[in-house]
Order: structure tokens, then sequence, then C-alpha cells
């Protein structure tokens, strides 16, 4: 039952990540039925991005009401609806109105389903779910574009993904008796982490009565899920231009070498769920960041072309385990008491770093050049680095403290 259960909760991954790269593929076409300029799409990323962070910072008071399973169905049930309106929109003002209900319920489901696997299931369970998410974030242009190249259609387009949302919908509706079910079993048979012995939980009775961002460490993680998204998302957006303006590849090179670094995600994503059965979170975060950080030197040292593409898997492998061992991490580090809203601030934080944080590139890179890349990621790098051993350090005090005591 836990086996067919995880199942469908990497199905609602697969359709979390589905619309995410959509608009990119379909906005060339909407944008001349829409005669809108080209950063209009810009504007309805933001709606979403918006609604996805307003949703992931409530989302911890909302699960605690209705629960993981009933904020999962009505947030699929709200993406479908959205996707279904885009479809039908007549004009741009119907788009950021379906915009909305899109963004809010990405982030919903996005911190419920994080923190559900995280207290429940071992740490590669985590690692499996991102990949999947990886998998609809790459489904989703393929369907686009064979709807726009075969009938002409981003409407139809939008359409085949909201019927995939509401046949997800029902699936989760017939399985709600599940969620408590599962979620007990689960607890019960879930075994420790190799690392575990190391790691002192923290005392839920005396976190009880704290607020969860004055515990201890919660705000460093929060820079690090920031300056993840930082990394993640500058480089997608601005690796091609990179690539071109820099390197001297053509636009189709560059594209496929973007390409690359996303599997490099993705297949290490699958990979890392692997490894996490012997090895413990807190070491993968950090020989991913490493990794990480060795692919940015390639990028920023001058080396011949070709160590470009080397720079940009490795910095692709080095982010695969990081955020989803963070985010696996978050009961150990500050107690089950507060992670669901603990879960739900760092989503919302890691939102936020992937909205904001490659445009101020861009604002930069419009007054010098995009040369200057390279050193914006490592400066990323560094600071989630230093915030993630400045956490670990604060792990091993309290276990310290807590034999002391004892």
């Amino acid at each position: 039952m836990a086996t067919l259960f995880l199942v469908i909760i990497y199905m609602a991954f697969i359709s979390l990540g589905l619309p995410d790269s959509m608009l990119g593929v379909a906005w060339p076409v909407m944008q001349s039925d829409y005669g809108q300029p080209l950063e209009t799409a810009g504007l309805l990323f933001m709606v979403i991005a918006g609604g996805t962070i307003v949703s992931s910072l409530a989302a911890g008071s909302v699960i605690k009401r209705l629960g993981t399973g009933n904020v999962t169905l009505i947030s699929v049930l709200m993406t479908a609806v959205a996707l279904l309106g885009f479809s039908f929109s007549p004009s741009l003002i119907w788009l950021i109105i379906c915009a909305i209900p899109l963004g809010l319920g990405a982030g919903a489901v996005d911190a419920g389903l994080n923190n559900y696997v995280a207290t429940h299931y071992k740490a590669h369970h985590m690692s499996w779910l991102h990949c999947f998410w990886g998998v609809g974030a790459s489904l989703g242009p393929i369907i686009m574009s064979q709807f726009i190249t075969g009938q002409n259609s981003w409407r139809q387009g939008y359409v085949a993904i909201a019927i995939i949302q509401f046949t997800l919908v029902l699936v989760l509706f017939f399985t709600l008796p599940l969620w408590k079910r599962v979620a007990i079993n689960s607890q019960a048979n879930l075994s420790e982490d190799p690392d575990d012995k190391e790691i002192v939980l923290p005392d839920e009775t005396a976190l009880k009565h704290v607020k969860p961002l004055h515990i201890k460490g919660v705000k460093l993680a929060l820079v690090s899920f920031l300056f993840y998204c930082g990394v993640e998302s500058t480089m997608g957006l601005w690796g091609s231009s990179y690539l071109v303006n820099v390197k001297g590849l053509s636009v189709v090179v560059a594209a496929q070498w973007v390409s690359l670094y996303y599997a490099g995600i993705t297949v290490g994503r699958l990979i890392t769920g692997f490894i996490t059965m012997k090895v413990s979170n807190r070491i993968l975060i950090r020989a991913g960041q490493i990794t990480a950080l060795m692919g940015a030197a390639f990028l920023l040292l001058p080396l011949p072309t070709s160590f470009s593409l080397i720079g940009f898997i490795l910095v692709g492998l080095g982010l695969a385990p990081i955020f989803p061992c963070m985010l696996h991490e978050t009961p150990a580090r500050f107690g089950k008491e507060h992670s669901q809203s603990i879960m739900g601030y760092q989503m919302a934080v890691a939102y936020t770093g992937s909205t904001f944080l490659p445009p101020i590139l861009g604002m930069v890179v419009s007054y010098s050049t995009m040369e200057i890349l390279p050193f914006f990621i490592v400066v990323y790098i560094i600071t989630m680095l230093l915030g993630s051993e400045k956490i670990n350090t604060l792990m091993k005090s309290r276990s310290f403290e807590k034999n002391i005591n004892v």
C-alpha cells in the first residue's frame, strides 16, 4: 500500500512540473495571438510566482486544518481549472486572472508533499520525488510543442495538460482515506538514516511554544534555500546567453549545453536516491555544493570553451542532491512540531530566489557584461555552503549540550 501511495505522490509531482515550463514554450505563439510585447510573459510569470509564494507561506496553517491529502486535492483541482482557463482566455486580463490560482495551487502542493515525504519517508524518496518533478518539467514543453507544430494551437496544449491534471484529481479524490493510514504505517516502519546517530533531534516539548522563525538555524536554512534557487534559476535563464555572447557558441549548441545542465539535475537526483541509502543527507549536501562550486570554477577560469560544457554539467550534478536533501533534513533539523510551517517558509523563500535573483543579474548585466555570470554563481554557492555548514555546527552543538545534560 505504501508503495502504491508513493506512486500517487510521484504522479502529483510530475503534474506539478508539467505547467512550469509551458509558458516559455507557448508564449511566442500566444504573444502574436494577443498582440502583446515579449516582456508580458514576465508579468504572467511574476503573478504565478507571487501566488506560489503566498500559498507556500500559508501552507503550514492550512494543512494543519485540512490535512495534506485535502490540500493536495484542492490545489491540483485549482491548477487544472487554471490551465483550462488559460486555453479559453480571450484576453490578457483573463490570463492574469487564471495565473493566480495556478500559482496558489502549485505552492500548496509543493510545500505539503515535501513535508509529507520528509516526515514519513526515507531520504531517497525525496530525491526521487524531485526527479519526477524534472520529468514533468521536461514533458510539458514536449506536449506543448507537439500541439503547436501539429495543430498550430497552443490552446489545445493547455487543454491536454488540464486533462492530465483533472485525471489526477480523480485519483486523489478516491485515495483520500489512504493519507492518514499510510502516514501512520510509514512512520512506524521508518528506519534511521545512516548518520542519525550523530544527530540529536530537537526537544519537541521545548520547541512547542517557540515561533518557527525563532528556532536556531531556521534563518540560515532560508538563506541556503534562497541562494540554491538563485544558482539553479540563474544558470537556467542566463546560461544560454552566456555561452552565445561570451563563449561564441551558436544558439542551437548553447541550448543543447543548457539542456545537459538540466539533465544533470534530473539524472543526478535519480542517482542520489540510491546513494542516500548509504550516505547521510548532510554529506550529500556538502558534496553537492563543492561539486557545483567546481563546475562554476570551470566557467570562471580562462579555460578553453569545451570546459564550459563540463562546468555546466558539474553544476547540474552538484545541485541535484542539495534541494531534496535540505528538504528532507527539515524535521531532523528543527523538529516535526514546526516542520510543516518551516517547510512552507523554505518553499516561499526558494520561489523568491528563483523569481528575483535572476532578474537582478540581468539588471547588472545591462550595465556591464555577461562575463560576470560565473562570479554571481560562485558567490551564490559559497553563501549557500556557509549557511549550510553553520547549521551543521549548530546541530553538533545541540548534540553536545544534550549529552552533557544526560
